[in-house]
């Protein structure tokens, strides 16, 4: 048994982490900023540590005694709308994190990253470890994300190892981004496939993506990146049909050309930057990128070097997903 700190411990993947590490018997704080963030990270198991991202003293004494920091704090929307804010939560926290660490002699940290920050303006297809930052990113989370996990593996030293897991579209029981904007979009008749939807993608179930980060608190090399997939990939018109039809939910969505959503998407979001209008624009070309093109990565460097193994295979994720909703129904 170790002595574990999580950021993002309240989020839904955080969430699912402080589940499985509770599970293992490992010691968990975890970090709240809120009374709300305090309840839900103590009904998982953990003890909550009051304070926020850049507060340095608060995560120094929180990881006190830790063995394993699990850096899953960040947050992000895909446009270019709050880079500065982004920039603050997702670069500067990690920076206090890393500091934080440091100052408490914990000797490893995992950064809960994603794809993104290789993704600049070449769809990801087969893409693995080996891919560069790219000079463009697609959005304010890319880019901060990358900036991010940069700065935390370029700082690996023999007294603490700094990796990053990458998953991607992650999903299952607890989401509350994915599948509710799917939802959203269906229910609201602005769901579209992108050139039929026929694109290949990467998906990572959530329990999933736990798995890969403590693999890589385990088995990671210090200063690398890993890639954590469900496996093989599939359509993601397949993947979103069975998402929705989890919750119920069957549609005949139409389709666009990828040309005229990727215009739609830019341009809209000039129009945005240029005025600015209130709000989001109501597509950005980010989330066009993120979702309506090929993505496929390899994780066969997980696989070989952590021991990964994708334990929770599509079909039981998405029976989980049914019986959920079909259990939170009302009675007849």
């Amino acid at each position: 048994m170790r002595a574990v700190f999580v950021t993002g411990g309240s989020g839904f993947l955080g969430g699912a982490l402080l589940d499985a590490l509770a599970e293992r018997g490992e010691t968990v704080h975890a970090l709240a900023r809120t009374d709300e963030a305090a309840e839900a990270v103590a009904a998982r198991g953990a003890r909550p540590v009051r304070g926020r991202l850049h507060d340095l003293d608060a995560l120094t004494a929180g990881m006190r005694g830790a063995e394993l920091v699990v850096h899953a704090g960040t947050c992000g929307s895909f446009g270019w709308e709050g880079l500065d804010d982004l920039r603050h939560r997702n670069v500067d926290g990690g920076r206090t994190v890393l500091q934080a660490a440091r100052s408490a002699g914990v000797p490893r940290l995992v950064f809960l990253s994603t794809e993104q920050v290789v993704l600049g303006d070449r769809p990801l297809v087969d893409a693995d470890e080996s891919w560069p930052y790219p000079d463009r990113f697609v959005g304010a989370y890319a880019q901060t994300m990358a900036e991010a996990e940069r700065l935390l593996l370029a700082a690996s030293t023999p007294e603490l190892a700094t990796v990053a897991v990458r998953p991607r579209l992650v999903w299952g029981r607890g989401d509350g981004t994915l599948l509710p904007r799917l939802l959203a979009a269906a229910q609201a008749n602005r769901l579209r496939w992108v050139d039929g939807g026929e694109h290949l993608t990467s998906t990572t179930h959530v329990r999933n993506a736990v798995e890969g980060v403590l693999a890589a608190a385990d088995r990671g090399r210090g200063g690398q990146a890993y890639f954590v997939t469900d496996g093989a990939p599939l359509p993601f018109r397949d993947f979103a049909t069975g998402l929705l039809a989890t919750a119920g939910v069957r549609v005949d969505v139409p389709s666009v050309s990828g040309r005229v959503a990727r215009a739609t998407a830019g341009s809209s979001g000039a129009l945005w930057r240029a005025l600015p209008l209130p709000g989001r624009p109501p597509v950005d070309l980010a989330t066009v990128r993120a979702i309506g093109e090929t993505c496929t990565l390899r994780d066969d460097r997980a696989r070989r070097e952590l021991g990964y193994e994708s334990q929770v295979p599509r079909e039981r994720g998405l029976a989980e997903l049914a019986a959920e909703h079909a259990s939170a129904k009302p009675a007849p």
